[in-house]
């Protein structure tokens, strides 16, 4: 083998890259399971823990030390199908965003082309902003949507000239503003996931569908998260209080805490113990910040700068606890200070009263809301976090000091003011900055509000997170100003956008929707690890048992396989689901096809004569062409399936196109370089076993001549599919036709007709409900509500829930998970999975025709794998209800349905390869009999593979779990129609078709002669 070298060096070099990726998960784990045991069941206990270790440096790897938040973004991460959680989609309100930058306007055709927009977007799936723009034009051609009216307004003067600019412009700048709309609020949810304190979110806009996925693993508060999550962004402007005014309140603040922890000379950590601050809350106190405590406050920074400087390694520990005890609020909380030319320390300037570690917020905010604490303030004082970190490591953040000068405790100004924001450049310095302009009502407040506060600060805040305070330099007239700092271009954009938030609200609304309960989250962990350990054992002993010492060499590559695929998904930072286990316990089938082409290619070389050293080297190189051919059609199917596929879905897909190209690297290369070695020390290798050595010699199949036989018996097993669409139809999931469904656990068995009967009355129509796994377990589906879009909805629907059930069980059921999908979503899934099987299919056929020269060969394989489809669909239709299991119609059912197609033609692939060699060496030979002879050669590999594939997705079958056994049934019969079409339909069809074209030419050259 050439460059046997450097695919050691390179086999070396990815096995240590997938260690070391790994090696964050193991830590990471190891971790979390030091605080469970830490906590003992106490949830609570368990995140303070973690909590308190995101910023400890917990890996030393040669230059760097990780913390525990750095290895914990670096992890496998589960998805909420493993660990329960929340997952949402939520869609920006272009109409609201429409009306919004018209100044919600009267005017009559602009508001019917929106109602019409409305209705033409539940069967178009083009943008909002087009199927307006048309909409308007239908209603009245001449009409102008840059009118003073419409668009013309002041506010959007800057781009749009009334009557001007043409219709097609208005429309691109609606489109731009939509596009714009959509980053923002992509940003703002993800500042305010992470103040939300959930592990590992995942926010990822959907293409450019103005769709924002969110993903939160182990959140239990569904009613603060919708809240969260389709809350509009809440811009405001506040005047501020300075750093040197508001430190004598903080310094008694310090001392009455210390008073109050010190009344039974007990602490507890870093907090005060909360008992005895409650008893202590009766106390009278009196606190003024007068001229000695701000003495006695400036005495107290000294003593901390002092004490926590030049400790010795042997009392830095009591120093630590002295100080803790004396200063509880400052050991948290650093005051902001600045060091002079004289060496000293001064307070700082501006509204930053102190800087904490972000792990100490939350306590700080209790400290300072305790009753007594809070007295010592001036009642028009309250504290704000910064939104950015103000450290390079993101460890910390400043507290800043807001100043409430309204009665009703408004803020100055607020985000309807602003007209326009962008990032641009100081002129002068050619820094990064901020330009903003007000629309008229703001452009008066702005100048009132710069005039007051000139060289004081103006504290921008997004939902209560303060984004910047820059100070004002003089008053600002006219609306127009910049705000400038030490930023960044990104930094500054970033701002610009949070700006423009508050001048174009576009509220996201939930669109789609699924909950998961930790506990149906570990019985999915349960059944993908039993299934996944399952099929690795049985297809271990397959292959040892047929290829004998060869077959554990490929086993070897096997588990190298499953190890590359790991440490590239840690490497991706990809999230493993349960489709995702079954993609890759479907990789453990599928790889060791490679290896199967191989030695039965080897094994035919030593049938005819050839040495064990020559026949290994003939043997891969006669197996490259399929192995290359079969591997990139599949990886087709598993990039279309991850471009056309969501959430799970994609999940599946990742592996599978993972799984697929490191398979390839490991049969190709791993097995090479291991039976090399062995040949190198004159070790004996064998290909098959005493049982398996004759196995599929000399078959003599006439498949050629039964070929009508296989086209009637497909033939009225599709006709009876056609009957069943037409007469029973499908069993449509939620995905496809839009609703809610639930899991519902009961403690006992039920029966569905009682449960539907005990929803009927509450809900007002009767949901669909069907047993789901055990009798004890049912799915509920229900439209009840569905085109409501308020954030209460959801409360109310699922209020109606427990209402019916408890009716029927009080207190003996469990909601395990939930699952909502929009209307105008389920149009998208359904378009989106037709166009997913169309394109792979076009695609494969046009990779098929180039590759192989022929169109014959690809329609036939088109035709064949147009067959399984049909087959897969036509089962699925006549046995819902009657198998025990679910087979709706949903977006796994799609997955499985391109996973089956991929599969197909691999196997087709390969055949046609062989068939392609037979038709070069024997061309003068009968057509018929030489691809009846190519068929029987590869009888061997096909039952192989067949048989290896089968067998593991009977394992995920039977182990896998309730959620996926429709997935892996679909896959199951796949694999057989798959098998069966690639001999029977795909090969005969090249022959009729191949026959009926040289008949034509035939006819030409006659009629020519003629």
């Amino acid at each position: 083998m050439q460059s046997k070298g450097a695919i050691k060096v390179f086999a070396i070099i990815f096995s240590l890259v997938c260690l070391y990726q790994l090696s964050f998960t193991w830590i990471s784990k190891n971790i979390e399971k030091n605080a469970k045991e830490f906590a003992k069941g106490d949830s609570e206990k368990e995140k303070l823990y973690l909590d308190s270790m995101n910023s400890e440096p917990v890996f030393n790897l040669g230059l760097k030390n990780y913390t525990y938040s750095e290895v914990k973004d670096r992890e496998i991460n589960l998805g909420l199908d493993l660990q329960g959680g929340m997952n949402v989609t939520l869609e920006v309100s272009v109409v609201d965003l429409i009306r919004n930058m018209s100044n919600n306007s009267t005017d009559a055709t602009f508001n019917a082309a929106i109602n019409q927009a409305l209705e033409n977007q539940k069967k178009s799936q083009e943008d909002f902003v087009t199927i307006f723009g048309k909409a308007f034009k239908s209603i009245d051609p001449n009409a102008k949507l840059s009118a003073p009216g419409i668009f013309g307004s002041r506010e959007m003067k800057d781009k749009i000239k009334p009557y001007e600019t043409t219709n097609d412009q208005v429309l691109a700048i609606i489109k731009k503003e939509a596009e714009d709309a959509v980053e923002r609020s992509t940003k703002i949810l993800r500042t305010r996931i992470d103040k939300f304190g959930v592990t590992s979110p995942n926010i990822q806009r959907i293409g450019n569908t103005g769709k924002i996925f969110v993903e939160l693993p182990g959140v239990k508060e569904k009613d603060r998260v919708r809240k969260l999550l389709q809350g509009t962004a809440k811009l405001e402007f506040w005047e501020t209080y300075d750093n040197r005014e508001v430190y004598p309140f903080l310094a008694e603040a310090n001392t009455l805490l210390k008073d109050l922890a010190t009344i039974n000379d007990t602490i507890v950590g870093d907090s005060l113990k909360t008992d005895t601050l409650a008893k202590a809350e009766n106390k009278d106190t009196t606190a003024t910040a007068s001229a000695d405590s701000s003495k006695k406050a400036g005495s107290i920074l000294d003593k901390i700068s002092s004490d926590t400087s030049k400790k010795t390694a042997s009392t830095e520990k009591a120093d630590i606890e002295k100080i803790r005890k004396e200063n509880p609020l400052f050991i948290l909380l650093q005051p902001s200070t600045m060091r002079e030319a004289d060496g000293k320390e001064y307070l700082s300037k501006g509204p930053a009263v102190g800087i904490a570690a972000i792990k100490d917020t939350a306590k700080i905010n209790e400290y300072l809301a305790y009753k007594k604490v809070k007295a010592l303030f001036p009642f028009r004082v309250k504290f704000l976090w910064t939104a950015k970190a103000f450290d390079e490591n993101n460890k910390f953040l400043q507290l800043v000091a807001i100043k409430i000068n309204s009665r009703d405790g408004s803020a100055a100004m607020e985000g309807d003011a602003i007209a326009d924001a962008r990032q641009d450049f100081n002129q002068i310095t050619n820094n990064a900055e901020i330009s903003m302009s007000m629309n008229a009502g703001g452009a008066a407040k702005w100048k009132e509000l710069t005039k007051k506060n000139i060289e004081k600060s103006i504290a921008i805040v997004l939902d209560d997170y303060v984004y910047s305070f820059p100070t004002v330099q003089g008053e600002i007239a006219g609306g127009n100003s910049s705000i400038t700092g030490n930023f960044d271009i990104n930094e500054a954009k970033d701002l610009a956008n949070i700006l423009k938030a508050g001048k174009l609200p576009a509220p996201a609304k939930i669109v789609e929707e699924a909950v998961v309960g930790p506990s149906l989250g570990q019985e999915a962990i349960n059944a993908g690890f039993i299934s996944f350990i399952i099929a690795l054992a049985l297809v271990l002993l397959y292959m040892g048992f047929w290829y004998g010492n060869a077959g554990w060499v490929a086993n070897l590559a096997l588990l190298a396989n499953l190890f590359f695929i790991m440490g590239v998904l840690a490497s991706i930072n990809a999230v493993l689901t349960l489709p995702g286990i079954a993609g890759i316990v479907l990789i453990i089938g599928m790889s060791v096809d490679a290896n199967v082409l191989i030695y039965e290619r080897i094994r035919e070389e030593l049938a005819v004569g050839k040495s064990l050293k020559a026949a290994i080297e003939d043997g891969y190189k006669q197996a490259y062409s399929s192995i290359i051919d079969a591997n990139v059609t599949s990886l087709l199917t598993g990039i279309i399936l991850y471009i056309f596929g969501t959430g799970p879905i994609k999940g599946f897909a990742t592996t599978l196109v993972i799984g697929i190209i490191t398979s390839l690297f490991a049969a190709i290369f791993i097995s090479r370089l291991i039976f090399l070695a062995r040949l190198d020390k004159n070790k004996s290798i064998s290909f098959s076993t005493k049982l398996t050595e004759n196995a599929f010699k000399n078959t003599k199949i006439d498949f050629v001549k039964n070929r009508k036989l296989y086209y009637a018996i497909s033939g009225i097993c599709i006709l009876i599919g056609f009957g069943s669409f037409a007469t029973r139809g499908f069993n449509w999931g939620v995905d496809f036709t839009g609703g809610r469904s639930y899991v519902v656990r009961f403690s006992d068995n039920v029966g569905t007709t009682e449960v539907r009967a005990a929803l009927t009355g509450v809900f007002g129509e009767a949901p669909e409900v069907k047993t789901f796994g055990e009798q004890n377990q049912v799915k509920v589906t229900t439209k009840f509500l569905i085109d409501e879009n308020s954030q209460e909805i959801d409360n109310q629907v699922e209020a109606k829930l427990n209402e019916g059930l408890t009716a029927f069980a009080p207190g003996k059921f469990e909601v395990m998970s939930s699952q909502k999908v929009g209307p105008t979503v389920a149009d998208d899934i359904k378009a989106s999975a037709v166009w997913a099987v169309i394109f792979s299919l076009i695609v494969i056929f046009l990779y098929i025709v180039v590759r192989f020269k022929k169109w014959q060969f690809g329609l036939g394989a088109l035709v064949a794998l147009t067959h399984d489809v049909l087959l897969v669909l036509a089962l699925f239709s006549l046995f819902y209800g009657i198998l025990p299991f679910s087979l709706e119609i949903d977006q796994a059912f799609i997955a499985a349905i391109l996973t089956v197609i991929g599969y197909s033609i691999n196997d087709t692939v390969v055949v046609f390869d062989r068939i392609r060699e037979y038709l070069t060496e024997h061309n003068k030979s009968d057509m018929k009999n030489v691809i009846n002879n190519a068929l029987n050669s590869t009888l061997s590999r096909t039952i192989n593979t067949s048989v290896t594939i089968f067998v593991v997705l009977l394992a995920i079958f039977i182990f896998g779990g309730e959620v996926i056994r429709g997935f892996s049934f679909a896959l199951l019969i796949g694999i057989i129609v798959g098998t069966y079409s690639s001999i029977c339909i795909a090969t005969p069809l090249v022959i009729d078709l191949a026959t009926e074209d040289k008949s034509k030419e035939t006819d030409k050259k006659e009629k020519a002669t003629v």
